[in-house]
């Protein structure tokens, strides 16, 4: 059995990389944000309003779209549920763990890993383009349009916005050679370049499992593929 066999692999792996995606964060209640509706005209998309042109182009509007397409201040009332913690109870138990996530709510960090690589980077700051100062969620809160303490900059996200480059991917490629294990949660694998790291840890050989709720295009990449709920087969892998 599928399950059986993921459980002795994860069980027999000192280091594992963990893959993850949407799917892990949906039990915290938070939607896809590829999903969210009502906010796009016939001839201008989501992505080119929180795109880094637009940044630039128009800071105030951006930051109204970027609040309202991310549900900015929504983001205080979600925690890590009990995917989050069990890949936290992993490294109690004396495991490597090195999450590499697609998300951008920081719940991984707050459930205790480690090691997290935010691959598409995090709502939870905000920079200053000029002298780069970082500030903190509650600051990028109290107006609309937050700005540099120091030199009265407009902020830009530490999200990875489109247009922005992916600065963490070699970092990702790194963690899957230095793990004896890919596991791969909550994602469909669309995303590029992040579904090139199956492919990089397929490359090298290194055993690998899929959970998700759906087929994607890369199952036949992976040693095991359980295709069901993430939240049920988490709790079954923890029995």
């Amino acid at each position: 059995m599928q399950l059986e066999t993921a459980a002795r692999m994860i069980a027999g792996a000192s280091s594992v990389a963990v893959l993850t995606g949407a799917g892990v964060s949906t039990a915290s209640g938070i939607p896809d944000f590829r999903s969210t509706d009502g906010l796009w005209t016939a001839d201008q998309s989501r992505e080119y309003y929180i795109s880094n042109h637009y940044f630039y182009k128009d800071p105030v509007d951006f930051w109204q779209k970027y609040k309202d397409i991310f549900r900015v201040k929504l983001l205080k009332d979600y925690g890590p549920n009990h995917v989050h913690r069990y890949l936290k109870k992993l490294e109690t138990d004396g495991k490597q763990i090195t999450v590499i996530t697609q998300n951008v709510d920081g719940l991984h960090t707050l459930a205790g890993n480690e090691h997290v690589i935010e691959y598409h980077g995090t709502l939870n700051t905000a920079t200053c383009p000029n002298c780069g100062r970082s500030y903190d969620l509650p600051y990028l809160l109290e107006t609309d349009t937050p700005v540099c303490k120091e030199c009265e900059q407009i902020l830009k996200p530490d999200v990875v916005l489109f247009g922005d480059p992916i600065t963490e991917h070699d970092r990702s490629e790194r963690a899957i050679r230095q793990s004896e294990l890919i596991l791969v949660l909550g994602t469909s694998l669309l995303v590029s370049p992040f579904n090139i790291l199956p492919q990089y840890a397929n490359s090298l050989g290194k055993p690998s499992i899929l959970i998700n709720r759906e087929p994607t295009v890369m199952d036949e990449l992976f040693d095991v593929v359980i295709h069901d709920d993430l939240s049920k087969i988490v709790k079954q892998l923890q029995k």
